[in-house]
């Protein structure tokens, strides 16, 4: 048994005898950590390699239990627009309005896919907060979505075109909506990721949880921020419970909020009527689709999605993008600043690079440990990144949400030793 702050935890589960050093580390944190269940899965090649979960006395939580992983899901939507690419269906130079010829308005006509992609819209808030049941796929498929997007106008921190910034939630209404107009069935990506990964790959991850579906989702908590401001103070010798100390947290904040204060969502409405954490516990919320920030999914779907994305999009006969597809969303990596440096290829993913002299904390932050990756990670904990040069596909899915983590360094360390581990066979 795990004892962590939130009661008995047992982790259950295999690791490959190379991977003992993870399956170490993931029982040590779930025994000092504030975690209350998580998900741990990893594959190389098309081999599983470490499949862990932990489960507390009398909880339902197992490995293919469903939990919100937040913005690791926009890698899916990224998914989903290079399908469409390899179908010949969009070119990530063009722009939006090609396609949707509506997107042109106020301001909107030169907008680009790529720039989309790269959090480059000036479109990270609207003119008003979107109602739970707007986001249900009939609703979606009814335009009630599409129709408020065409008529917003860009904005962008400092008024200059191309900008980029962070996209939270909205990214993925608008690429669900270019998505539907352009897929040869009409679907919606929620759709799309039922239809063409979970099927054919076997692998959990929902955007858009149906009614029968709802009692395989766990709720998620969010970490209490003054016990996560007070834990900082701790030594790590004595059990810190959480990942930073005080002045590594207050590093990282301080290098990011000035941005949020210049930031264009700053006095708009929120994106969802009613928005708080708790909400994305309630069914309404659950079920609709919003691609970006309510994707529900168990480690062992996203490392399996990820482990195919490593392997050039094919798994064991099953091909989720084609050659040419798979390097269009590989392709053109751009650094731009988002608060600190980031780099997103055209297909909207983010790649991880060993960060350069005179680099700020945050950039090394974000990137040392998990050099080699694309992918992205979700608010509080989760990770859904794949490694192509090593094969690894790569998931961390907890429910205990650390949202001062900035960059997931908590699932970060699962990242680095897995590299530590293949490094030493070598």
């Amino acid at each position: 048994m795990s004892k962590s702050s939130h009661g008995l935890l047992k982790v259950n589960g295999t690791a490959a005898p190379k991977f003992t050093s993870v399956r170490n580390l993931f029982e040590r944190n779930m025994n000092t950590a504030a975690e209350k269940n998580a998900q741990l899965c990893v594959y190389i090649g098309q081999e599983k390699v470490i499949d862990l979960w932990t489960s507390g006395p009398g909880q339902d939580f197992g490995p293919d239990t469903l939990v919100n992983i937040f913005s690791s899901g926009k890698s899916l939507e990224s998914i989903a627009i290079a399908a469409l690419f390899g179908q010949g269906l969009i070119q990530y130079d063009q722009p939006i309005a090609t396609y949707w010829p509506e997107f042109s308005q106020n301001g909107k006509a030169d907008l680009t896919v790529a720039q989309l992609m790269r959090h480059e819209a000036g479109l990270v808030a609207f003119d008003v907060s979107i109602k739970p049941q707007d986001l249900l796929r009939q609703s979606i498929k009814d335009n009630r979505v599409g129709e408020i997007i065409e008529r917003q106008t860009p904005r962008y921190p400092s008024g200059v075109a191309g900008q980029r910034e962070y996209h939270a939630v909205t990214r993925g209404w608008i690429v669900n909506e270019l998505f539907r107009r352009l897929d040869p069935s009409n679907r919606t990506i929620g759709e799309y990721v039922s239809q063409a990964l979970n099927g054919p790959l076997q692998a959990d991850a929902v955007i858009g949880v149906e009614q029968p579906q709802l009692d395989s989702v766990n709720p998620v908590f969010p970490l209490n921020v003054g016990f996560h401001l007070r834990q900082t103070c701790r030594p790590a010798f004595l059990g810190r419970p959480v990942q930073h100390n005080f002045f590594q947290l207050a590093g990282n904040l301080v290098g990011i909020l000035p941005n949020f204060r210049r930031g264009t969502a700053r006095g708009a409405p929120s994106p969802i009527k009613g928005l708080t954490l708790d909400l994305f516990n309630d069914p309404s919320l659950v079920m609709g689709e919003t691609p970006s920030a309510n994707t529900h999914a168990s480690a062992r779907g996203m490392a399996k999605i990820a482990a195919t994305l490593a392997n050039g999009g094919q798994w064991q006969g099953v091909e989720i993008l084609s050659p040419s597809a798979w390097q269009a969303l590989h392709a053109n990596p751009k650094d731009a600043a988002m608060g600190f440096k980031t780099t997103f290829t055209q297909g909207g993913i983010a790649k991880f690079s060993t960060p350069t002299n005179g680099s700020s904390r945050l950039e090394r932050a974000l990137n040392q440990g998990r050099e080699g990756f694309y992918g992205w990670m979700g608010l509080g904990g989760s990770i859904f990144q794949w490694h192509p040069e090593k094969q690894i596909g790569f998931s961390f899915v907890p429910t205990s949400l650390h949202v001062l983590d900035l960059v997931n360094e908590r699932a970060k360390t699962y990242q680095k030793e897995v590299l530590n581990c293949l490094d030493a066979t070598h």
